[in-house]
Order: structure tokens, then C-alpha cells, then sequence
């Protein structure tokens, strides 16, 4: 298996860290950055993970991040951004900070650690090197109430594209969009209706399928059971 990191950011909780704890059942090693500390991390540094606090709300902090990710490895196999905030759109007083920390999670973050960590990925001495963008797949149907947020992970879906033919043939670049997959806390009972909720391991299916397949870049491929359609 690989022997160049696969980086996840925000892959503490919920779909980072199933995605994080399925990567090192396959024997991956594997960076995964956090916020703040939660009990999920002594699990994943048992288990081998490096552990790397980042604060992806301002440019000094995403460079910050960068330069110790450059310092904790001299390559990576992968780069899965997932780091992400789920904000809704507030009074206008607000707006403008709301769209600005959206803005820097969803965009400028991987604009900014995908260019400088390019030199990683190439740096890998493995026939294939990725880079994942999680995005949503609200961006194709938009969302009432949360414009600011389904735009930023538009904008990561934009970046996709462009990356894909900036990036290429050394570096694929692929989007993940998920829909409702798995619950929050507390949800357990919600109604979905007729709409299944499978649970985080179709999105690794569609990671591990990226991941393994050489001549996939800028697809942004929706795993939503077809909600989008509709």
C-alpha cells in the first residue's frame, strides 16, 4: 500500500473520519487535520495517524497549516479536502463575515494548500497521485436559506475543473457531492421518507473508486441516490 501520507482535511468527525479509519484499515498512512480536540483523535493516533491542528478561517492560518503539513512529510499520496462548515445565511448585519469564513473554508483553503502542496503529490513515487474535493450536492439544486454556503462549495466545484486541466497528467483532481448520507447527532429517528440515508460508506466507495482508477480527473461525481434529480 501506499507509503506517501493520503492528507484528509477535517477528519475528525462524521464523513472525515469514517474516510480517515477506512484508509488506515487499508493500510494507508494517513494525515488528518482538526479544529479543536475531540475524543475521536487519541482513536486515530493509536492507530497511527498524524494529527495536525489547522484553523482554515483566515489566509495566516491556512499558510501556517501548510508550512507544518511541509514539515511532517516530503509527500503525499493524496489530498481529500473535506474541512467544511455547514452555516446558514444570517440577518444582513452578518452576512458579510458569514459568506467571508464559508469563503475561506470551501475555496481559498484548497485553492491555497492544493498550489502549495502540489510539489508533494508530485514528489510521491507511486504511478498515481489525487487530489478529492468534497463538495454537495445542494450546489445543483441550490438552497434557500443557505445561498452563501452552496455557493463556496460551488466555487470548490469551479476549482475542481480548473485544477483538473492545470494540474494534469502528473495530478487527478475529482469532486465528491454528496447528499443526505448519514445523520447528525440526535437524528436517529428522523423521517426521510421515501429518501434512504445509507451511511457514510458509499462516500468512501466513491473515494476508493477515484483513488484507484488512473484516467478519472475533473468529474465531480454526485452521491445523492439521484435527489438531485428530482
Amino acid at each position: 500500500m501506499s507509503q506517501s501520507p493520503i492528507l484528509i482535511t477535517g477528519g475528525t468527525q462524521r464523513l472525515g473520519r469514517h474516510c480517515a479509519e477506512r484508509l488506515l484499515d487499508d493500510g494507508h498512512p494517513v494525515i488528518v487535520t482538526y479544529r479543536r480536540e475531540r475524543e475521536s483523535l487519541s482513536g486515530l493516533r493509536e492507530r497511527g495517524a498524524v494529527t495536525l491542528v489547522a484553523d482554515f478561517g483566515s489566509e495566516a492560518g491556512i499558510l501556517d497549516f501548510i508550512a507544518r503539513l511541509r514539515d511532517s512529510t516530503p509527500s503525499l499520496r493524496a489530498i481529500i479536502h473535506n474541512a467544511g462548515e455547514w452555516l446558514s445565511d444570517p440577518e444582513p448585519e452578518a452576512a458579510g463575515a458569514t459568506f467571508e469564513r464559508l469563503f475561506r473554508v470551501h475555496m481559498q483553503a484548497p485553492y491555497l494548500i492544493n498550489l502549495h502542496a502540489r510539489s508533494l503529490l508530485e514528489a510521491c513515487q507511486e504511478p498515481q497521485r489525487d487530489i478529492v474535493h468534497i463538495t454537495d450536492s445542494v450546489v445543483r439544486r441550490g438552497a434557500a436559506g443557505q445561498a452563501a454556503y452552496a455557493a463556496t462549495k460551488a466555487g470548490l466545484e469551479s476549482l475542481t475543473r480548473s485544477l483538473a486541466v492545470q494540474f494534469a497528467p502528473r495530478i487527478q483532481v475529482n469532486a465528491i457531492a454528496p447528499g443526505l448520507v448519514m445523520l447528525g447527532d440526535g437524528e436517529g429517528d428522523r423521517d426521510e421518507g421515501e429518501w434512504r440515508v445509507p451511511g457514510p460508506g458509499v462516500i468512501y466507495q466513491t473515494l476508493r473508486y477515484l483513488l484507484d482508477n488512473d484516467f478519472v480527473t475533473g468529474a465531480v461525481v454526485p452521491v445523492d441516490g439521484g435527489r438531485s434529480l428530482v
